[in-house]
């Protein structure tokens, strides 16, 4: 592509594409750029396709995040970008903020996550803190929700422990499935306009409640009750990730 600086490559799970937004943030706040570009693409494989097989972690349907009869995921392809800048007049129209981000790691297991959902805890509280912004101000919150009994299951404790159980919450992997590195950039980006269209999508193949804490599921397109959208992710090796962005 002729760039001009080396390309970071950031691989870390399934949170590597939240993490590249919130490591490129950091390195426009430290001054080393004025604009990075955050690629996020992965494809189906036969080793990725291999390793969830052997795991019994692939449905063979549609997967049901947070659904009582979830059975696992569906993988997907994808690429997605965005651009951040710490000058707003390269933008045409509008254009959203990001605001603060924080990652964390509950050490857990390489392919389970923390039963108490300590890692994604951290990672909002850390997130939403320095932004002096409370959890009752979250307008969206797009989680992972990938369908498998212990990420959901922990999602929704740490969750219920952060204080946004009443926060309009889904998960984007019925649509086009589990798309693993690029999954946190590419739901940013279907976040984002989703909420400048003040149209937050049903969580696909959710009909009936099956973890251990309440969730403010979306079940019918719903408008934000605020310009605040929050992006969770978790994967493998006990890694989570969190970051905060203001829309229009």
């Amino acid at each position: 592509f002729n760039l001009g600086n080396e390309p970071m490559i950031i691989s870390n799970a399934c949170i590597s594409g939240v993490l590249g937004i919130i490591t490129a943030a950091r390195l426009i706040r430290a001054e080393k750029y004025d604009h990075v570009m955050v690629i996020g693409a992965d494809i189906v494989s036969e080793f990725t396709l291999s390793g969830f097989s052997a795991l019994h972690a692939l449905t063979d349907g549609i997967c049901q995040p947070y659904d009582e009869n979830r059975k696992g995921i569906n993988l997907g392809e994808a690429a997605s970008g965005l651009v951040l800048s710490n000058d707003e007049t390269i933008f045409k129209g509008t254009y959203d903020k990001y605001i603060s981000g924080a990652s964390s790691n509950d050490a857990n297991h390489i392919s389970g996550p923390s039963r108490t959902g300590e890692g994604l805890h951290r990672s909002i509280e850390r997130t939403l803190k320095p932004a002096e912004v409370l959890s009752e101000q979250i307008g969206y919150l797009s989680a992972h929700g990938t369908g498998t009994s212990f990420n959901d299951e922990m999602e929704s404790i740490a969750f219920n422990r952060s204080g946004l159980s009443n926060v309009p919450v889904n998960s984007l992997k019925g649509y086009f499935g589990h798309t693993l590195g690029a999954a946190g950039v590419i739901e940013v980006m279907f976040g984002l306009e989703a909420m400048k269209r003040k149209q937050l999508l049903p969580s696909l193949g959710y009909e009936e409640h099956g973890v251990s804490e309440s969730m403010n599921i979306v079940q019918e397109v719903a408008s934000p009750n605020s310009e605040y959208f929050l992006k969770t992710a978790s994967g493998f090796g006990g890694c989570n990730a969190a970051a905060l962005f203001k829309v229009g």
